[in-house]
């Protein structure tokens, strides 16, 4: 199973969904379908219709910059970052 790292903003908005997780999946995109699964609502927090990524989440695999049809590995490590913006 791939280790998916989420940021830290998606817990206080999803009761009882962890930073770190453990998750099966072939694609970045499938990793996502997985949590909306059991936390509805979550794909539109990281995707625009279309689908494609936000443009303010990043998500990188293996250390890699990564997209929705990237592929997982078991042994994967996915990053969920998001821009933080200010002024």
């Amino acid at each position: 199973m791939a280790d998916l790292h989420l940021p830290v903003t998606l817990p206080t908005v999803f009761a009882d969904l962890p930073r770190r997780l453990d998750i099966e999946a072939a694609t970045v995109d499938e990793a996502i379908d997985r949590l909306e699964e059991r936390w509805p609502g979550l794909r539109d927090r990281l995707c625009e219709p279309g689908p494609a990524l936000r443009r303010h989440v990043n998500v990188y695999v293996d250390r890699e910059r990564a997209g929705l049809d990237t592929a997982l590995r078991p042994d994967s490590r996915v990053d969920v970052i998001s821009a933080i913006s200010g002024g």
